[in-house]
Parts: structure tokens; sequence; C-alpha cells
């Protein structure tokens, strides 16, 4: 599959977001690069860098955070993460997230947290090396599904679903534009807030 020319830029994908509502955005970003920053970079659907990219070496696995273990709960994120041009990883962002026991809401107070941590530190430590047919090596924003199952009971395939995102750069697209709005609406909120403030602070008691 080729990859997409993205219209964003790294910065619009990749500073963090807070919501109000954890299932229904990304939840945590860590270890934005700088230098990156605004850098337009093609985005492509996971699995959709072969033709660019190999593995170089093994596919370091998460391991279940500590503290949240006993509850076994089947878990999955999609983390977000750009290749850079040596084949490191960086920019790492939890797109989608869910759980088996409430869903894509936090269970417990520093679940999302912990779990996008041990999903950091595992693909942190992918190694990529450029196809020598494909050119000079370019940065691709990517995804990757990261699953923890507990349960006996659980198809693999069936849990990698539940964050598993098809087309990487309309979902991108989608979120920027949410959040675009909703700063635009805080703004007007906070703008109508004031103006209320300076009619109460000039109407006589």
């Amino acid at each position: 599959m080729p990859l997409m020319q993205a219209t964003f830029v790294a910065a619009a994908l990749l500073v963090a977001t807070p919501t109000a509502n954890p299932q229904s955005g990304p939840v945590a970003a860590t270890e934005t690069d700088p230098a990156m920053a605004m850098i337009p970079i093609d985005v492509a659907n996971e699995g959709g860098i072969r033709d660019r990219w190999a593995l170089d070496g093994d596919i370091a696995l998460p391991v279940y955070p500590d503290g949240f273990a006993q509850a076994r709960r089947d878990v999955c994120l999609a983390l977000g993460y750009t290749i850079n041009p040596d084949g490191t990883t960086s920019n790492f962002r939890v797109l989608q997230q869910w759980n088996s026991e409430t869903g894509g809401l936090e269970p417990v107070d520093g679940f999302w947290s912990a779990f996008a941590g041990a999903g950091v530190d595992a693909v942190r430590q992918w190694k990529f090396k450029p196809r020598a047919e494909a050119g000079e090596p370019k940065p691709v924003f990517t995804v990757a599904t990261v699953t923890w199952k507990t349960r006996s009971d659980t198809w693999p395939n069936e849990l990698r679903d539940r964050c598993g995102i098809d087309n990487l750069a309309a979902f991108l697209q989608r979120y920027q534009q949410r959040y675009d709005l909703n700063d635009h609406l805080f703004e007007r909120a906070q703008r109508r807030n004031e103006d209320l403030h300076q009619f109460l602070a000039g109407t006589p008691h």
C-alpha cells in the first residue's frame, strides 16, 4: 500500500490535546521531537510502510504494567509514532484505547497512562532500516495496534479490532478538525464569559 501524503504537520498531530471524554479521542502523548515539529510528513496505515522500511531486529513486546495485572483486563491501544530517517521511532501518541471492563473509559486512575507508557517503552525499541530501492529515507507517521490479552476466551484478532485504525490519514484529519473546532468553541465561550464579567462589573448594584 503506497504512502499517503498528509497535508498536516507533525505539530498538529502530535501535541497533547486534553479531552473530557477518554472514549472519544487521543489521551496521551510523549516525546514530540522539536526538530520534527513543523515538518510535513507522510502518513502510512499500519503495515503500509513495507515498501520503504524493513524491520532491523526483533519486535519488542509490551509488558503488562505493574499494579494492574490482578484485574485481568484485556487492553488495546492504537499507538501512533514516527519512523525517523535513521530508523528510530519517536513522537508517540495514543490515538485510541479500549479495555474489557469499561471500554474506552478509564477504570481506575493512572490506568491509561500506565499502558501508554508500557506501549511506548516497547515501540521505542523498534528499529527500522530503509529499503535501498525506496531512495532517500524520509520520516513517516504510522500506527501500531498494541494489545495485552489476559482472558482465555478472548480472540486476539477481535481484541486488535477494538483499536485498529483502517485509514490513519482520515482518522487524523477528523481529529484535527474536531480539536480545531473545540478550540474555536472554547475561545468563543471564553470571550462570552469575559463580556459577561465586564457587563456585570459595569452594572450598578
